[in-house]
């Protein structure tokens, strides 16, 4: 039986239909991408499955198998534990057999009765069977995948972040037993690398996984299928989200072309009826009535194709050109009391490049951004723009929108040499229409209030766009909207983003912010990621000293030998500590062993730590082939 089985799904809310008539089900080791507009009814559909709303019409079934797990908005909301004890709390049955375990072991050294020796070897085969041994190296793992460092295990949950407590919900969801994930873009938050492990870590998950998620290259990545709310219908089809847009492409194809074909036919058998009815015989008439039914019919099976939905019209045109050097960066530094952020960063942009900034969550790219825009000063250096450089910026806060503004003054008081019909023609391209202008930009959504500030932006007329993080809030076809009207943009552009789709789409080139400056890398994300990401800093060649080529060649020939010894003694001491590791494995299996709580408890840190040291000793190992090859 499947997992998940859905039939006949209809749900409205104020006489709103969001969608109806959905059938679906899902299988154990599916992962399913669910796409729609904003809007369209994703986030409802999770909540019919989890039973938190009752839906209008029709059924969400969910096997006896099933155990179902979803990410909590507020996961350690009130809590005074650290990040470290807040994840272990999934393991609360864990942890009270251990506490238990723990209290009958001590009891042990003044009773030995039979019951009792009885009740510890009981808790200590469901501890073992259950993961006890293991659980709180996997909280390790999880934790530091996700972007925490081991530093980070101690902070208090009340001290945490928004974007922490959400990859701690994420940890969480991730090491329950639940073989049913229903993740709601659980990529937000996280930088590259993490969003890398998640993928990794959801390709060898033993369950099933619905994801609703703007962020195409980790459908892409993770799913094989894809679930469509569009026009309130719900479709399951085959394959990630680029395989769905070409499927869906090709049908939609195949049914204008029905359509076109059918009213083709139609207007021909109308020109029949007319032309019978002209020559107004009673043979003529009876053939015209004959004909006017099966116009009928054919009007009744007749499809229309479903109309696309209204989509984002941007149109980035630049006031003016800028000169051939854009921006010029030199030595800049910043630190926020004792945490330095970067230092000597130096790059150089030229007009029409489309420069995309990466590096770890608080590396300080959008201070950077910052220091570009005179937001921030830097501590050291000197940053120079080129002639008629006109800046556009896009912050991903939002916070410069003012919330007690309608729509229409939000936009119109940047711009009042423009007339009202302008704005709001602009506002309508940019779907808000009618009554919309007049909300207050406070009571918009994060998708909403994103628009208005592209609108802004475009408006402005820039020839050089700084943009933090702009894809966010948007849906997948915004984002599409967005990439190519950037791609028309006859400007330059400095972004940051998490969004890998995006950035392959546009980028000419990639700038990787460092501690201690920046290396530029020609091309895409894949080329960056294939290529580049794991070598070692680039030197530009203009900036490699020269060197005696036979001194150099005598220095590779010593590097390689040593490196050579390393490996050799660094294959011995794998091979011993394998051997420690399955002496240790052998002894926890012992019968003695196991009735012995203490000693499992010594034997299980002991394996913790040799398997660690093993996983770094691989690395190692790994890295030193690679190098010698």
């Amino acid at each position: 039986m499947a997992l998940l089985t859905v039939q006949k799904l209809k749900m409205e809310f104020a006489e709103t239909v969001l969608f109806e008539s959905a059938d679906f089900f899902i299988e154990k080791s599916e992962r399913v991408g669910i796409v729609g507009i904003n809007g369209a009814g994703k986030t409802t559909l999770f909540k019919l499955i989890k039973g938190e709303i009752e839906p209008t019409d029709g059924a969400v079934i969910k096997s006896k198998d099933t155990v179902l797990g979803y990410m909590e908005q507020h996961a350690c909301h009130g809590s005074q534990k650290s990040l470290y004890d807040e994840t272990c709390e999934i393991f609360r049955e864990l942890m009270d057999i251990e506490a238990e375990l723990e209290v009958v072991t001590e009891k042990l050294m003044t009773d030995s009765s039979d019951e009792l020796i009885a009740k510890q070897q009981s808790l200590q085969e469901y501890f073992q069977a259950n993961g006890g041994l293991t659980y709180k190296s996997r909280v390790r793992s999880t934790l530091i995948g996700l972007g925490f460092s081991e530093n980070d295990f101690s902070l208090s949950c009340q001290k945490l972040s928004g974007g922490q407590r959400s990859k701690l919900s994420l940890a969480k969801l991730l090491l329950s037993n639940a073989n049913l994930l229903l993740l709601d873009e659980p990529t937000n938050h996280l930088d590259i690398s993490s969003v890398e492990w998640l993928e990794a870590y959801l390709k060898d998950f033993n369950g099933a996984v619905l994801i609703i998620s703007h962020d195409r290259y980790f459908l892409d990545k993770v799913t094989d299928k894809t679930l469509e709310i569009n026009q309130k219908k719900v479709k399951l089809w085959n394959g990630s989200y680029s395989k769905y847009i070409k499927s869906r492409e090709e049908q939609r194809a195949i049914e204008q072309h029905h359509y076109e074909t059918a009213v083709e036919d139609i207007k021909r058998v109308e020109g029949i009826i007319a032309q019978q009815r002209q020559f107004n015989r009673e043979k003529s008439i009876k053939a015209a009535e004959n004909w006017e039914k099966k116009l009928e019919k054919m009007k009744e099976e007749l499809v229309v194709p479903d109309r696309e939905n209204d989509v984002l019209r941007f149109n980035f045109n630049i006031k003016a050109v800028s000169g051939n050097d854009v921006l010029k960066a030199t030595a800049l530094s910043k630190s926020f009391g004792s945490k330095k952020l970067f230092e000597n960063v130096s790059f150089e942009i030229q007009r029409q490049d489309r420069v995309f900034m990466l590096g770890a969550n608080g590396c300080g790219k959008t201070t950077l951004l910052k220091i570009l825009t005179s937001d921030y000063e830097a501590d050291s250096g000197t940053k120079q723009f080129g002639s008629a450089v006109m800046l556009g910026y896009f912050e991903q806060t939002l916070e410069k929108l003012n919330d007690n503004k309608t729509v229409l003054d939000e936009v119109w008081d940047s711009y009042r040499s423009m007339t009202s019909t302008v704005i709001r023609n602009a506002l309508a391209a940019f779907l808000f229409k009618g009554e919309e202008v007049f909300k207050k930009v406070g009571t918009l959504s994060g998708g909403e209030k994103a628009r208005v500030a592209l609108l802004k932006l475009m408006l402005s007329g820039a020839n050089f766009l700084l943009l933090d993080e702009p894809t966010n809030h948007l849906d997948i076809s915004s984002r599409e909207a967005l990439e190519n009207a950037l791609m028309d943009y006859e400007g330059t552009i400095l972004a940051v983003s998490h969004d890998r789709y995006f950035i392959n789409k546009l980028a000419t080139r990639i700038m990787c912010l460092e501690e201690n400056g920046v290396r530029n890398f020609a091309g895409n994300y894949d080329y960056y990621f294939e290529h580049v990401k794991n070598a070692p800093q680039q030197v530009k060649e203009a900036e490699k000293p020269k060197v005696n080529e036979y001194k150099l060649k005598k220095e590779k020939e010593s590097e390689l030998r040593r490196k050579k010894g390393r490996l050799s003694r660094l294959e011995n001491e794998i091979s011993e500590i394998e051997e420690e590791i399955k002496n240790i494995e052998n002894e926890l299996n012992l019968p003695e062993t196991t009735s012995d709580y203490e000693l499992v408890l010594k034997l299980t840190n002991e394996l913790d730590e040799k398997n660690n040291k093993l996983e770094e000793m691989l690395e190692e190992w790994e890295d030193l082939m690679s190098s010698i090859e």
